[in-house]
C-alpha cells in the first residue's frame, strides 16, 4: 500500500529484502550509527540486535508478517507483526536513524495497528521493551500504550539479542486496546 500524503510505500518483506532489514534493524539499536536517532540501545547492549535467520523467521512464519517501508525506493523502516489469538505482538521496529523524530515512527505504528485489526481482528497491540528505555517507553505512552507492570527477564548470556552491559535489564509488557 502506497500513502501518498507521506511517500511511503508499506508491503510484507520478502527473503530478498532480509540483508536490507538487518542492516536497517542493526543501524537503528547498535553502534556508534544508531547514535544518530534517539532509539539507540549502545550504551545497554553491544553485539547483534538480530541476524538474517532471525529475520527470515519472522518472514517464514505463517502467523507473523515483517512490514516493510519504503520511501523512494529505498527501505526506511520494518516492524514485525504477530498474530496471537485475541491480540497481536508487535516488535523488531526500526526506523532509519536519520529519520527519527520526524514523525515516521508515529505513521509506522498506526498502520500496525490498522493491519493488526483488519487483518487478523485484533483487539488489543503487546510489545516488550527494555524496562530501563524510559523515554521509549513514554513515547509508546503518547501512542496509547499501558504500561502493565508485567515484566520478563532479558536473555543473559544468549549473544543473539545482544551483549548487556547492566546488570539490571528486563521486559516489560506494554498493552494498547485496538477497538
Amino acid at each position: 500500500m502506497e500513502t501518498a500524503a507521506t511517500g511511503l510505500t508499506f508491503r510484507d518483506a520478502t527473503d530478498a529484502d532480509v540483508d536490507a532489514l538487518v542492516a536497517l534493524v542493526e543501524s537503528a539499536y547498535r553502534g556508534d550509527d544508531s547514535r544518530a536517532g534517539w532509539t539507540t540501545e549502545a550504551d545497554l547492549l553491544e553485539g547483534q540486535r538480530t541476524d538474517p535467520e532471525g529475520v527470515l523467521e519472522v518472514i517464514k512464519s505463517p502467523d507473523s508478517r515483517l512490514l516493510t517501508v519504503e520511501q523512494d525506493g529505498r527501505i526506511v523502516a520494518c516492524c514485525q507483526l504477530e498474530h496471537r489469538g485475541a491480540h497481536a505482538y508487535f516488535g523488531m521496529f526500526a526506523v532509519s536513524p536519520v529519520l527519527q523524530g520526524a514523525g515516521l515512527g508515529k505513521t509506522v505504528i498506526a498502520e500496525a495497528e490498522r493491519l493488526a485489526r483488519e487483518t487478523w481482528g485484533a483487539t488489543e497491540m503487546h510489545m516488550t521493551v527494555i524496562s530501563v528505555r524510559h523515554d521509549l517507553i513514554a513515547w509508546y505512552e503518547r501512542r496509547g500504550y499501558r504500561r502493565t507492570g508485567r515484566t520478563s527477564p532479558f536473555p543473559y548470556g544468549d549473544e543473539r539479542f545482544g551483549i548487556p552491559q547492566r546488570a539490571d535489564l528486563e521486559f516489560e509488557l506494554l498493552v494498547k486496546p485496538l477497538a
